[in-house]
């Protein structure tokens, strides 16, 4: 009996003629008496006419009177012919229908507008009966209903945005409109290339704001990745301190060379003493010591002033050495400032393509919801119309809340993505921007050898390495010159006057050749001169490892750069195709062969190659800023 059951489902489903009723339009159920004695309840049968229009779909927890009836026809004998299910005829419909009431009018085929109406008026459902057909005579087969072609199906709605079905799917507190407001700007209302200056940092950087007005965004004009990068490069911080860093090396080179210059000094001072006065004692003039006792006392005031000339004329090496290394310092200070420019420009294109890369996902997201949505409604419609099961209902809606979870958590990302670039930007506090769409940036016109061979040549931390190994060498210089002989000149004038005799001023000058030598001391010269030659070492062996860090990196952006150039046009085929599939998918639905599960499926394909796409996209962008880092000055190639 198990075999017979299964061949008489296996026939229900080939014919595609037997479905379900609204409850509204299902008549009192006949009972049977072909299985046992005992008066049970079946389904009733439904109108031809019904079951000509229906979708292609099988309740099995309402087919025991079909299944019945088979088997009372196997038992009999009489198994159904498979030329009738040719046909598109039925035997077991055939037999349900005969036993339907012969007083029930037929019902004519219920469109998707019957659907709405049903759903939206829920009231009206119990007072209303569907209209009788024009025709009661015609043919089911006429219809175009019935019609097995899949064209002339009926179809519940192509696939389209729509908003979710009912309030109880979703409530006021959960709707899209109050999850997800929109935007204060949008990038469609705002010209690119708006000026520049308007976003342009405060030149003093102490200053910040102190009401919550003075922080809320205002302006969010869109920008281009280049006019990005010249933005950061007019606020950026850290660019400001290389060159401030720059200006001090500068600043350090004159200091160097002013001892190439002799040194001049002068002075002047006025003193006043007091001689010896008179004294009442006597017998005192003969102490020694006390001077002439009994004299008149005084003030002696004395004017003096003098000027003094020194110059090394030999300092064993000391000022040639200290000048050199302050102009490699300045080389280095001026190539630390570039490396910061390519450092920027990278930074700020990631950001740049992160802030892109959100934007794109809440795109994906949101069409994602919007299809969610539309399935959600369309599995509702065939519960309430009994082609459709609670299953179905409720898969439909965790995927629904899965896309709103996702596109809630996508425009976080897109406001974390937009602060951030705000930040490395250095924008005013109530400046934001937005980006232009997501496209595919020039091709790299290098190959890989040329890229690596190029990267060893400008560089710049390799060029400074090296300057460090010479900075070095001046240092053990300026260490060993302590120990070195010393000349030095020297010349002074002084000039001399006593205010209280009016004699006039008097002069004297002296000139003469200054030399020392440090004998000894200790080793200490030498000790700090081997540490400095130490340090050329370190920074020699710091040139080799950074050539093969340097080289790994191009190799690495290069191999990215092919990698995500192949998977665009990998990705941009998957998601035609994944548009494909869905609308097969959804086609297959409607047309009573597919499943849910099927739509559901292609949705979630369809997404992650939308999604793919993007990601192919940006990393190939991504991999091009790598690759001219790794290069570096690149200009126009």
């Amino acid at each position: 009996m198990r075999y017979l059951k299964s061949a008489a489902f296996l026939l229900l489903v080939m014919s595609g003629s037997v479905s379900l009723l609204p409850q509204t339009a299902i008549a009192s159920p006949p009972e049977s008496d072909t299985q046992n004695g005992s008066s049970s309840a079946k389904p009733p049968a439904k109108p031809a006419s019904i079951l000509s229009a229906a979708p292609l779909a099988v309740d099995l927890t309402r087919s025991d009177a079909a299944l019945g009836l088979v088997e009372a026809q196997v038992t009999d004998g009489r198994s159904p012919q498979f030329s009738q299910v040719a046909e598109g005829r039925s035997p077991v419909a055939e037999t349900v229908v005969a036993q339907a009431p012969p007083a029930q009018p037929a019902a004519p085929p219920m469109d998707l507008e019957d659907f709405r109406r049903l759903i939206e008026s829920p009231s009206q459902q119990q007072a209303q009966t569907p209209a009788p057909a024009e025709n009661p005579t015609e043919s089911p087969t006429e219809s175009p209903a019935a019609s097995p072609e899949e064209g002339d199906l009926p179809t519940l709605e192509e696939p389209a945005p729509a908003p979710p079905p009912t309030e109880e799917a979703m409530p006021d507190e959960m709707s899209p409109e109050t999850l997800f407001p929109e935007a204060d700007f949008n990038p469609a209302d705002v010209e690119i290339g708006d000026p520049i200056d308007s976003l342009v940092a405060d030149p003093n950087p102490l200053n910040f704001p102190t009401a919550p007005e003075e922080v809320e965004i205002d302006r969010s004009p869109v920008l281009t990745l280049e006019q990005a990068t010249e933005l950061a490069y007019r606020n950026s911080q850290a660019l400001q301190r290389s060159l401030l860093t720059l200006e001090q090396a500068e600043a350090a080179i004159d200091e160097a060379r002013a001892a190439q210059l002799p040194t001049v000094s002068t002075g002047a001072d006025i003193t006043s003493r007091e001689s010896g006065g008179t004294s009442g004692l006597s017998g005192l003039e003969n102490i020694p010591g006390l001077g002439e006792v009994g004299q008149d006392s005084g003030l002696s005031t004395t004017l003096s002033g003098s000027v003094d000339v020194s110059y090394d004329v030999f300092t064993g090496g000391r000022r040639a050495a200290s000048i050199r290394a302050a102009e490699l310092q300045r080389q280095t200070s001026a190539l630390a400032v570039e490396s910061q420019q390519e450092q920027i420009r990278l930074n700020t294109a990631n950001s740049y393509y992160a802030l892109q890369e959100a934007g794109e996902q809440i795109r994906i997201n949101q069409s994602f919801l919007d299809e969610a949505a539309r399935n959600l409604r369309d599995s509702r419609l065939r519960q309430e119309v009994g082609v459709g099961t609670r299953f179905d209902v409720l898969r439909a809606e965790v995927q629904f809340a899965n896309a709103r979870q996702s596109l809630i958590q996508s425009q976080s990302q897109q406001q974390i993505a937009r602060r951030d670039i705000a930040r490395l930007l250095n924008l005013p506090p109530t400046a934001s921007l937005q980006t232009t769409p997501v496209a595919v940036a020039e091709s790299w016109p290098l190959t890989l050898e040329e890229s690596i061979v190029l990267a060893f040549q400008n560089r710049a931390e390799l060029e400074q390495q090296l300057l460090q190994a010479d900075i070095s060498e001046q240092q053990r210089q300026i260490a060993l010159a302590s120990i070195r002989p010393q000349v030095s000149v020297f010349a002074n004038y002084n000039l001399q006057n006593s205010l209280d005799d009016n004699d006039g001023f008097q002069d004297n000058y002296a000139f003469g050749a200054r030399f020392n030598m440090t004998l000894f001391d200790g080793g200490a010269a030498r000790a700090r001169a081997r540490q400095q030659q130490l340090d050329g070492l370190i920074s020699e062996e710091q040139f080799g490892e950074n050539l093969d860090q340097f080289r790994f990196d191009v190799e690495q952006a290069y191999f990215n750069l092919q990698a995500n150039q192949e998977n665009i046009a990998t990705s941009q085929v998957a998601v035609s195709q994944a548009e494909e599939a869905l609308d097969l998918a959804n086609l297959r639905l409607q047309a009573g062969v597919g499943t849910q599960l099927d739509v559901l499926t292609a949705q979630r394909e369809l997404t992650e190659a939308e999604g793919n796409s993007v990601t192919a996209i940006l990393g190939y962008n991504r991999a091009l800023a790598e690759l001219q880092r790794a290069v570096s000055n690149v200009g126009d190639l």
